[in-house]
């Protein structure tokens, strides 16, 4: 399935449950940050070698409920993401050039 059919599917999905409703920006983001926070518990407590391999379906199912809340997000602001993410992978590569930017964590401003 291509990212595309997903996003048709998730507001498909929505759509025949009458959530649309429901789905105002403002709560769509505070719900897209409390799935990010139980991604993020999937990591809690592991320190510093974490077996990804006891948690992955949780983070699968965390993740998948992540991309979810972005697809309604971006349906309800009018964003295509398929662009919205290209065009921040080219700001990127302005910012981020390989040749000071690879092997560095450096914020594109510490360049």
């Amino acid at each position: 399935m291509t990212f595309e059919e997903a996003t048709v599917k998730a507001i498909e999905f929505r759509n025949k449950r009458d959530w649309a409703q429901f789905h105002n920006p403002k709560d769509l983001a505070i719900s897209l940050n409390l799935e990010a926070a139980e991604l993020l518990e999937a990591f809690q407590w592991s320190g510093a070698e974490l077996d990804v391999a006891s948690n992955k379906d949780r983070m699968v199912d965390e993740l998948a409920d992540v991309t979810i809340y972005c697809i309604y997000l971006a349906d309800a602001l009018g964003i295509d993401l398929v662009d919205a993410v290209n065009n921040k992978i080219e700001i990127n590569e302005e910012r981020y050039p390989v040749d000071k930017a690879k092997g560095s964590a450096k914020k594109y401003t510490d360049l």
